[in-house]
């Protein structure tokens, strides 16, 4: 089993990287290049390949997939200032409250009554729920490949997309309460949302208070880079962990725990070996190529445990937009009944989130359609809608052609969108 995982992620890491770059030729963000890879590999059964079909349920590489999309939040929380993000934090409520209402309304009370006629009411409850996730992964790896995440569009987004997440878990909490026990309390809404907001607001502004200690505590210790780089991971995963103890998603904590490393909490930590190595050859006083190169040693200085991050992302985020492709059962789409049905609830969901777009103020097209990938996060509202027996398989096979259609359309035209900016 062991060997059969480790072909697999050799597999996985080697073509990854093959498909990003040709995606990127083509004009297209990496992530694109990845998902398409993953649907391509799940799909070679229908050519009689069946080499492929036991990666997408393999404990091993699921686990993998998670902790990729864990590292991809902390990374984007590492490279995003709080005191920006509390800048747009009216606007980022407002899209992201406006970005489950109306979805959530559309699925449950127009389009799938329409579409999906003769169905139970907790069905279309579970529609609203799912077309009301956002997938943060996907757009904020799209920001990143592109260099966009210090704009305040961006900022507007991932402020939106963890306040739809938040609020989108406690819409699904509600609608299983309801399916399994037939009612719900207001009181345990409350609790959830309550949990929720004490997490992360108790979270960053403790976590901001012990960091800048810590640091100090542990350079004491060791000042060099293993030190630095353990601290910003283990508090990743610890808060990951943690988000999901409470019922969260870990992707939330993980998050959280990146707005914690401002550069000034770190400056206690040695700098880079090269930085040490180039900064006293550089002659003080004198205009030219010394001057030039100062900003850069600093911002290398500075930013040390960003960069210490991101080869773990190069391993382990393929894997998860990989496997999120692979999720993607392209048969669903032979049946012409359900394709229609399919494009009917992909308008709906795109619609509903570029309404949000609208609470932004500016750049609406653009947060509007930064909400708009469902990715992991509707196949995981899909997933316990089905275990509950709520969904039947072609209203199953409906809200899997959505969350693929959402998912590969938004990265080339979030790329269309930054690049004419």
């Amino acid at each position: 089993m062991i060997g059969a995982n480790l072909l697999w992620l050799a597999l996985i890491l080697i073509s990854a990287r093959l498909f990003a770059p040709l995606a990127q030729r083509l004009g297209f963000p990496a992530v694109l290049g990845e998902l398409l890879l993953g649907v391509v590999l799940g799909n070679l059964t229908l050519l009689g390949v069946g080499a492929f079909e036991s990666i997408a349920r393999d404990p091993a590489v699921a686990f993998i997939a998670e902790l990729g999309v864990i590292v991809l939040l902390l990374q984007i929380g590492l490279e995003t200032r709080l005191a920006d993000l509390i800048k747009v934090g009216p606007r980022a409520f407002a899209v992201g409250t406006v970005g489950i209402v109306v979805p959530f309304l559309l699925g449950a009370y127009l389009v799938g009554p329409w579409l999906l006629p003769g169905l139970s009411a907790h069905a279309y409850l579970f529609l609203g729920a799912t077309l009301s996730a956002t997938s943060v992964g996907i757009t904020g790896r799209v920001f990143r490949d592109l260099g966009k995440l210090d704009t305040p569009a961006a900022r507007i987004v991932l402020g939106a997309a963890v306040i739809d997440d938040v609020l989108g878990l406690v819409i699904l909490a509600v609608v299983s309460s309801l399916v399994q026990a037939g009612s719900v309390s207001v009181g345990q809404v409350g609790g959830i949302i309550a949990q929720a907001v004490i997490f992360l607001a108790g979270s960053i502004w403790i976590g901001r208070l012990i960091a800048p200690h810590s640091s100090r505590w542990l350079a004491q210790w060791d000042a060099g880079p293993s030190m630095l780089f353990a601290q910003v991971l283990a508090t990743g995963l610890f808060l990951a962990w943690l988000a999901h103890a409470i019922g969260l998603a870990p992707i939330i904590g993980a998050f959280a725990a990146g707005l914690l490393f401002e550069p000034v909490f770190l400056r206690d930590f040695d700098h880079p070996a090269i930085v040490r190595e180039i900064e006293p050859l550089l002659p003080t006083g004198e205009p030219g190529l010394a001057q030039r190169l100062r900003p850069i040693l600093l911002k290398h200085g500075r930013h040390q445990h960003e960069h210490m991050i991101e080869p773990i992302g190069y391993f382990f985020v393929p894997v998860f937009f990989v496997l999120t492709g692979m999720q993607v059962d392209l048969k669903t789409l032979a049946d012409p009944a359900v394709l229609g049905v399919g494009a009917g609830v992909t308008v709906a969901a795109i619609v509903g989130k570029l309404t949000a777009g609208l609470a932004a103020g500016s750049n609406k097209w653009l947060v509007g359609w930064g909400m708009v990938p469902r990715g992991e996060v509707g196949l995981i509202f899909a997933m316990v809608g089905k275990q509950l027996g709520v969904m039947n398989e072609a209203m199953f096979s409906v809200i899997v052609m959505m969350v693929i259609l959402t998912t590969l359309i938004t990265p080339p035209v979030l790329t269309l969108l930054l690049k004419r900016q």
